[in-house]
C-alpha cells in the first residue's frame, strides 16, 4: 500500500476511536465566532492526527482546522486535516462527522482518506488507484435526470444572512428528487462517491473539508468542478461534485438560479 494512504489511514482510525469514545458524552464546548462551535473532541483528534503526520513526515506541511498543525516551511506535499468534520452533529449527538485527512502534491490531491467512527465507514483513495469504502471498491450513480436524483448541500454555521445557498437549495428542492443536509461535507462527497448522492454543491468550504473527498469522488468515475463548470481546488469558494451525468444539468440550473438571485 501507498506510505501516505497507510499513514492516513492509521491516523484517521485512531482519531476515530477517541471520537467514537466522546460522542455520547457531554461536550465541554467553545466557540470561534458567534456560532462555529469547536469541542475538546476537536483538538484531541487534531493532536493525535497532526502529531502522526509530523513524525512520519516532518518535511510535510500541514494545513489543520484547529490550527495545532502550524506552518512549516514549504513543501511539495500538503496535508490537509479536519479532525471532526461535522463538530455540531457530534456536539448534539448525531452520529454523522468524520475525521477527514487528505494530501496534496504540488497541489493537486494525491491521497484521501475520511473515515466515520460511529458507521465504522473508511473511505480511502490513492491518485490512480480507485475508491474504496472499507476496502471494497465503490462508484457513483448511473442516475441521468436531476429530476430523480437525490443531491445534498450545506450551510455555514455563521454569517448565514449573507449565503446566497438558500436560494439554491429552494430551487434544487424543487427541481430534484430531494436534497438533504446532513452537516459534514467530507462525508457528503464520500456519498456521492459511492452512490448514496448522486451529486452535491456547497459555498464557502475550507481546503480541509473537501482535500480528501474530491479525490475519493474522481477516483470513484464522478466528477468536481466549480459551479460553473470550472475547475476546482480545495478550498475554492464554491464546489459542484456529480456522478458526471447530472453535471451539465446542475450547472445550467445553478446559472439561472444565479441570474434570479441577483434581482432579488
Amino acid at each position: 500500500m501507498n506510505k501516505f494512504l497507510k499513514v492516513a489511514i492509521e491516523a484517521a482510525r485512531e482519531a476515530g476511536a477517541v471520537l467514537r469514545t466522546e460522542h455520547s458524552r457531554p461536550q465541554k464546548i467553545s466557540y470561534k465566532g458567534d456560532v462555529d462551535l469547536v469541542t475538546e473532541t476537536d483538538k484531541r483528534s487534531e493532536a493525535i492526527v497532526v502529531g502522526r503526520l509530523r513524525r512520519e513526515f516532518p518535511d510535510h506541511r500541514i494545513v489543520a482546522e484547529e490550527g495545532s498543525g502550524g506552518a512549516s516551511e514549504a513543501s511539495r506535499y500538503e496535508w490537509h486535516v479536519d479532525p471532526l468534520d461535522g463538530t455540531t452533529n457530534f456536539a448534539h449527538g448525531y452520529p454523522c462527522f468524520a475525521v477527514s485527512i487528505g494530501l496534496l502534491e504540488e497541489g493537486q490531491p494525491l491521497v484521501g482518506v475520511v473515515f466515520n467512527p460511529v458507521s465504522d465507514e473508511l473511505f480511502s483513495t490513492a491518485r490512480g488507484e480507485g475508491a474504496f469504502l472499507n476496502e471494497k471498491v465503490i462508484r457513483v450513480s448511473a442516475m441521468q435526470k436531476l429530476a430523480t436524483s437525490l443531491v445534498a448541500t450545506g450551510f455555514p454555521t455563521h454569517k448565514r444572512r449573507d449565503n446566497v445557498n438558500i436560494h439554491y437549495y429552494w430551487q434544487f428542492t424543487l427541481r430534484s428528487h430531494g436534497v438533504r443536509r446532513d452537516g459534514s461535507a467530507a462525508l457528503d462527497l464520500c456519498s456521492v462517491a459511492c452512490g448514496r448522492f448522486d451529486a452535491f454543491w456547497e459555498f464557502g468550504l475550507k481546503s480541509w473539508d473537501t482535500a480528501a473527498g474530491v479525490l475519493i469522488v474522481t477516483e470513484a468515475g464522478g466528477k468536481v468542478t466549480d459551479l460553473r463548470g470550472g475547475p476546482y481546488r480545495p478550498g475554492g469558494p464554491d464546489i459542484l461534485v456529480s456522478n458526471g451525468h447530472i453535471h451539465q444539468e446542475i450547472q445550467e440550473t445553478a446559472a439561472e438560479i444565479a441570474t434570479q438571485s441577483k434581482k432579488l
